[in-house]
Formats: structure tokens, C-alpha cells, sequence
């Protein structure tokens, strides 16, 4: 699950540094930063959902306005779903703590690491799973309470319920939805593009992975974009390891975009992950210049997300769901790593 960098001040004063500057414009409270800042924009989301929502609004009504897919519009949300007393919980969960990223990476002992390829390897098998329901007609819903069940009859908690109110067990992004989409009544149509971004929490470690899928008969633009954005993951998870900068990643990604006219998008990143959800390091997804080194025995996801066109995303009024501006599609992979004498050990793989 992308990481948002919708905290409080005094949580990105620490992520940031003291270029971080806060805006006190009327059209939105919005956190700007200078070039040797963290290259993420913040927002306050209620504020920004307001404007969210002029924009979405005028939107065509009916179609995409860069083919004649029709937009995607909100469905109706189902009741939240049960999980047993006996499964632990994230501590977020239980005490209703706000999302955040924790100060350090996540670095583990022999045990920790066996932990996190559980998770991970869990993570990825219900990952595998939910492709296969992948189905013109099929709800967006229905994913979610398949993911949900084989989740908790593994031991296992998802992740996502209940992070900062998020509602649903798994993230399931249709077409121009960049990350985030909460589960709904929309049923998948013929041609759509669907991410699914599973995150399990087994035995106190989080497991986290996402896929793009094609529904049915998908045009071949739509292919090459989730092609694509596979291969940026691909390549970028190939150079990791120990000592290597963090921002190689965005860099090696957004070099091969580039060679397919693909825009990267800024404003969701890759994150520590283990036993918390969301930590140290924040990876960068496009070229940059920032600081840091990758860490022997460190976990964190690599969560590239590209565009065919507008890599600037619009939230809508749910606070969670993020669509690219223009309607055109977007497509997400991502795994969890372990940084090995090696290079990188890819977790989240059955």
C-alpha cells in the first residue's frame, strides 16, 4: 500500500527537514517544498478533497476525456467486514492511532526475517489468488471479501482495515484510479485495468504487494503501460543492495519510463515496511537527487505507479481514492524487499 505523506506538521518537520514550508493560501493548506526537500506533495486531505471534487466534477460526465472508456465513478461501499478476536491486530487498529511513518528503517535479526517472508509470502499468494477473479461483471467488492477471508483463515490481519479510517481489507484501483480505491459495488467492465494492493500482517510483520491485471479484452496501450510499469519495478528491484543510494531507484525508473512517453507519479511512494506499516525510508519513484543508502538485512517496498498522461492526482471526497487528473490510465506493481549480501531478496513472491 502506497505511502501518502498526508501527515502532521510536527511528523514531516522530522521527514522533511526544515525546507518544509506550510501554505496558508485559501484554495488549500497545502505543504509545498523546495528542490532539496523530500519530492513529495502533501496535502491536508479535507481541504484538498474539496478541490478534489470541483475538479472531478467537471469532468465529462460520461467519458475519459483521452479515449471512450467511461470514468470512473464511485460505487457503493459495504459495511465494514468482521475479524476474529484471536487474530492480532496492528497496534493502529486497536488504538486507533493516526497513520504515519515511523522515524527509522526496519531492519531485522535472523528471526525478523523468517517473520517477514512469511508475511510476504502470504501477501503474495492471496495477491495471486485475487488475480484469478479478475472478470468482467465481478465487483470490485467481491474481490475484497475473497482477499478478506483467505487473509483471516491464514491467521493473518489485513492491513489496510482500519489504517486512518481506510475502510476495506485491500486497495483495488480501477483504470485511472492511481492507488487507493476502496472496494465497491462498480463491477469491472471489459478492457479495464484493475490494481490490487494486498498488505497482510502475520505474526507482527507486514507483508505488502501489488499487482496490475487485465480484465478481459484490454487494447494494447492499456498492455504496454502495465508491461511497462512491471519493468520499472523489475529493473529497479535489480540494482538494490547493500550500500547502494535510495535514489537510484527513482531514478532507474523513471529512465525507462521515459524511452515510452510514460509519466511517473510523484505524490505516492515506497516505504520502510516490517513490523510497522509505514517507515523509514521514503523511496522515491522518480529521478532525484536525494540522500541514504540501502542497509544489509533492511525491508522496504518499491511501488512504482505510471501514467499515460497527467501524472497529477485528484482525491476524491472519500479521502482516499486518487484518480489522474485527466482521466487516462494508471498502472502500479510492487514487491517487498530484503536487502541481502546478495542484492535484493524479493518477499513477496509464491
Amino acid at each position: 500500500m502506497a505511502c501518502t505523506l498526508q501527515l502532521q506538521p510536527r511528523l514531516l518537520s522530522s521527514l522533511l527537514g526544515d525546507n518544509l514550508q506550510l501554505s496558508t493560501k485559501p484554495l488549500g493548506r497545502l505543504l509545498s517544498y523546495t528542490p532539496s526537500a523530500k519530492r513529495a506533495l502533501v496535502r491536508s486531505s479535507r481541504t484538498l478533497c474539496n478541490l478534489a471534487d470541483l475538479i472531478f466534477n467537471g469532468r465529462n460526465s460520461e467519458l475519459s476525456s483521452t479515449s471512450q472508456r467511461k470514468c470512473l465513478r464511485p460505487g457503493k461501499v459495504s459495511p465494514r467486514l468482521h475479524v476474529p478476536d484471536h487474530i492480532p491486530k496492528p497496534p493502529y487498529v486497536m488504538y486507533r492511532q493516526s497513520p504515519g511513518i515511523s522515524s527509522g528503517p526496519e531492519i531485522h535479526d535472523v528471526g525478523g526475517i523468517e517473520c517477514m517472508r512469511a508475511s510476504g509470502r502470504l501477501a503474495a499468494q492471496v495477491l495471486e489468488y485475487a488475480g484469478t477473479l479478475v472478470k468482467p461483471g465481478l465487483t470490485t467488492d467481491e474481490i475484497d471479501k475473497a482477499v478478506h477471508q483467505m487473509i483471516i483463515n491464514n491467521g493473518a490481519y489485513p492491513s489496510p482495515l482500519g489504517y486512518g479510517g481506510f475502510p476495506k481489507s485491500v486497495c483495488t484501483s480501477v483504470n485511472e484510479c492511481i492507488c487507493h480505491g476502496i472496494p465497491d459495488s462498480r463491477k469491472l467492465e471489459d478492457g479495464d485495468i484493475i490494481n490490487i494492493d494486498v498488505t497482510v500482517y502475520l505474526n507482527g510483520y507486514h507483508g505488502d504487494t501489488s499487482a496490475t491485471f487485465l480484465c478481459g479484452d484490454v487494447d494494447d496501450e492499456a498492455k504496454k503501460l502495465v508491461q511497462v510499469t512491471r519493468e520499472c519495478l523489475d529493473r529497479a528491484v535489480s540494482i538494490c543492495a547493500p550500500g547502494v543510494n535510495y535514489n537510484r531507484v527513482g531514478n532507474t525508473i523513471n529512465d525507462h519510463a521515459d524511452k515510452f512517453n510514460f509519466g511517473v507519479v510523484r505524490q505516492f511512494v515506497g516505504h520502510g515496511v516490517g513490523r510497522v506499516f509505514h517507515a523509514d525510508p521514503v523511496i522515491l519513484h522518480f529521478r532525484n537527487n536525494e540522500h541514504g543508502r540501502m542497509v544489509l538485512g533492511q525491508t522496504f517496498t518499491i511501488e512504482p505507479m505510471l501514467t499515460m498522461g497527467s501524472t497529477q492526482p485528484v482525491i476524491w471526497s472519500d479521502d482516499w481514492t486518487a484518480v489522474t487528473k485527466d482521466g487516462s490510465l494508471s498502472a502500479q506493481f510492487e514487491h517487498t524487499l530484503l536487502i541481502t549480501e546478495n542484492g535484493a531478496e524479493i518477499l513477496t513472491k509464491c
